[in-house]
């Protein structure tokens, strides 16, 4: 069947500052007009002198007019409908102190600049209503006049018109005509898209590691995917969101194995001291990633056991006890992003990726080829001692497992994937897992039978921990043979 539904229409135009207002009497159809009250709307944007919020894809406003005042949080990773809202209290100060809770999500990204006020959107609206004789809306005109401002030590302003007209169905075709008519013509709402560009960063980063297909080029546009997975793990962490912690250690350690596996391509004197920092700034975060890790195997290993083994109330004394370590664990992260250590090293990683610190021989591909091949031989070392059985054979797996991760890393920046050696490093994962859970493990067995619980349960888990690793150290020798022979 046809469509015969009627449907109203909506036109946006748009004009010079000094257009005028659309003449509106005498239209057919209409027997009066209904203007409401002059309203005054203000967007005002917040950033750091430099702009750091908006290179990172962050928008921070102050709302007023239209309704309650408020601030508006957008964040790069979210969309349309999902933004952070904070309503601004009936005495505020100028320029408005930023709230407590957005202060915390952008704290990252600002890095000690404060944030203040660095544009401004002013829009001066009359909104009209066009009624037929019985009453009826027949059309709404909303006149604008639109300031765009920047704020600081310099200002830039750029001022125009904007009409809106919603017409019912049968509006008066002398409407659209009468509008055109006043200098406006049909364009998309302007003021955001304005102001984005007169706050755009005035020197948007480039990162140069050397001509396209060079080592230099491939292991600097790693090493700036890296940057921007920390940037946004900062914030996804800020916000409390599930594995934030453990994505935003795993960037810190990519980028950290790629500087150490390409080091004869740069300059230790620049690289170094970010690779000591990103180390420190990894074991910072281990506590946070480790308690959730641990939490989640306990849990799982329990929900697993058979009833006549699960004895005791040992999933709610899990839930009780590492509520209280990932509490603690948290917050010395939050602390650790809020710190002078962690602002030096995104300024640290900001002067590398500005000027890249790779040398003449990163300037062919024969570089990555070499860093891999070293890479490989430090794993093939490293196993060696894992698979010789012995009382140093737990530390010789768990050196070899940073081995691995070395070298899986740099086959990444390299551009190649090896099925056989991500096996290996699976295993090496889970024995190392297993270790860690065997001291949590006893930890919890104790502390049960301290608290009159049963710690029964945990003493099962143990042991199958102990099992699983002494299985992968016995299982090691084969899987080291397979990853061999991908040579």
């Amino acid at each position: 069947m046809p469509d015969t539904t009627k449907r109203s229409t909506s036109l946006h135009l748009r004009g010079a500052a000094e257009a005028g207002t659309p003449r509106l009497a005498g239209l057919p159809g209409v027997h009066r007009e209904e203007p409401s009250p002059v309203e005054v709307l203000e967007v005002e944007r917040y950033d750091t002198d430099d702009l750091r919020l908006a290179a990172a894809g962050i928008t921070l406003a102050l709302h007023r007019g239209g309704g309650p005042a408020h601030w508006r949080l957008d964040l790069p990773d979210g969309d349309d409908d999902e933004h952070l809202r904070v309503p601004v209290g009936a005495d505020v100060a100028e320029p408005a102190p930023v709230p407590a809770e957005i202060d915390e999500l952008t704290r990252g990204a600002a890095r000690g600049r404060a944030v203040r006020p660095v544009g401004r959107v002013r829009t001066t609206r009359t909104v009209t209503r066009l009624l037929a004789a019985d009453g009826t809306a027949v059309a709404e005109v909303t006149h604008d006049h639109v300031s765009v401002a920047t704020l600081g030590r310099s200002t830039d302003v750029v001022t125009w018109t904007e009409a809106t007209l919603d017409g019912a169905p049968g509006a008066p075709e002398e409407l659209t005509a009468r509008l055109l008519e006043a200098g406006l013509t049909p364009a998309p709402p302007g003021a955001a898209a304005a102001l984005d560009r007169l706050l755009r960063p005035a020197r948007p980063r480039r990162v140069r590691g050397g001509k396209k297909g060079s080592a230099g080029a491939a292991l600097m546009a790693y090493v700036a995917a890296q940057a921007d997975r920390i940037a946004a793990e900062d914030l996804r962490v800020r916000r409390d969101e599930p594995d934030a912690v453990h994505q935003l250690r795993v960037a810190a350690r990519r980028m950290r194995s790629a500087l150490q596996a390409f080091r004869p391509l740069l300059d230790v004197r620049r690289t170094e001291p970010v690779v000591d920092a990103l180390r420190v700034f990894g074991q910072a975060l281990a506590p946070a990633r480790d308690a959730e890790v641990l939490r989640e195997r306990v849990l799982t290993g329990l929900a697993d056991l058979p009833p006549e083994l699960r004895l005791g109330h040992a999933e709610a004394f899990t839930t009780r006890h590492f509520a209280r370590v990932e509490a603690e664990a948290r917050a010395a992260v939050l602390t650790e992003l809020d710190g002078d250590r962690y602002a030096a090293l995104r300024a640290a990683l900001d002067a590398l990726l500005d000027e890249p610190p790779v040398t003449k021989r990163a300037r062919g591909a024969s570089g990555m080829r070499k860093g891999v091949a070293r890479a490989e031989k430090r794993l093939a070392k490293a196993v060696d001692a894992a698979v010789r059985p012995g009382p140093e054979q737990t530390e010789a797996v768990h050196a070899a497992r940073k081995a691995g991760k070395r070298l899986r890393y740099a086959t990444e920046v390299a551009g190649t994937k090896d099925k056989q050696l991500k096996r290996l490093q699976k295993a090496l994962g889970e024995h190392q897992d297993a270790v860690v859970a065997r001291g949590a493990l006893r930890e919890l067995g104790a502390a049960a039978h301290a608290s009159g619980e049963n710690g029964f349960s945990f003493g099962v888990l143990l042991g199958r921990d102990v099992e699983r690793a002494a299985r992968i150290e016995r299982d090691l020798p084969r899987l080291w043979a397979a990853a061999r022979r991908r040579t």
